[in-house]
């Protein structure tokens, strides 16, 4: 068996920054095994499947997925970058005319349409609240942070963009946190609001180079703190990446760009 297959720089518009994914469409589901040994096989942070969705829409202008990610280790329920790459394949390349792509797996739905010259990703948003300091966290980050919030996972706030940047954590102890990943975040400095990095080695991704995910905490809690709802955040990662956020109060709105970096086939 031949399958296509793409990797897909997402938030950039350069091939060989941003965050890569490998993305894969099917015409029908694989069992989850070759699927998980393809997400390992690629060794990027997620690989992303997606097939039409029977009895969705499938018109000129919109495109119905279903939708399942992996990284190299394990299956997981929701990823931002990803789902940008597999939008910009579905309406770059695969159903030009299309001005949306929404995909939907057991646990979101999330989708992806063109914004003038960007794509805009719109995602759940994930409300961080404070919690006490967890019992180990600021060794395993190797500083500690001004405040510790959570959702789905951590949200360590530092004072400067400097500590940030700086950070050399021990991914063993971030691994055995009790929650699977730990963003951490500071106030911008010039033209971004924000800055952050992520950090998901219990889920085989030491450091993420540009998530989704971690926007969908970043947004609500910039998004209070600075009285605006409309923000420019930059991931840290030797990588880099930029993401152009909005938050309404249930969802995040993910701007940017996307770019094939390779096109080929995988045998199974």
């Amino acid at each position: 068996m031949t399958l296509p297959l793409f990797i897909i720089d997402a938030f950039t518009d350069r091939p060989m920054t941003g965050n890569p994914a490998a993305v894969c469409p099917l015409q029908e589901w694989l069992p989850v095994e070759p699927m998980q040994s393809v997400a390992a096989e690629m060794n990027l942070s997620e690989t992303v499947f997606f097939v039409p969705r029977r009895g969705g829409q499938q018109s000129e202008t919109a495109r119905d997925f279903d939708v399942r990610w992996f990284t190299p280790t394990r299956e997981v329920d929701m990823i931002g970058h990803a789902t940008l790459a597999a939008g910009h394949l579905v309406l770059e390349r695969l159903h030009p005319t299309a001005e949306i792509a929404r995909f939907a797996s057991p646990t979101a739905e999330l989708s992806v349409r063109r914004d003038a010259r960007l794509l805009q990703m719109s995602m759940p948003a994930l409300v961080p609240q404070q919690i006490a300091e967890p019992a180990g966290l600021a060794a395993a980050l190797g500083a500690k942070p001004a405040a510790v919030f959570a959702a789905k996972h951590y949200l360590a706030v530092f004072d400067s963009v400097d500590v940030v940047a700086g950070l050399r954590p021990d991914f063993a102890a971030v691994a055995d946190l009790p929650l699977p990943a730990v963003i951490v975040t500071a106030k911008g400095e010039g033209e971004f609001d924000f800055v952050s990095r992520f950090f998901a080695p219990a889920n085989g991704v030491p450091e993420d180079a540009v998530s989704g995910v971690a926007h969908c905490c970043l947004a609500p809690y910039w998004a209070e703190k600075l009285g605006r709802s409309e923000m420019k955040g930059r991931q840290l990662s030797s990588r880099g990446g930029v993401v152009l956020c909005q938050y309404n109060g249930k969802n995040v709105l993910l701007g940017g760009t996307a770019t094939i970096f390779l096109e080929g086939t995988i045998r199974l």
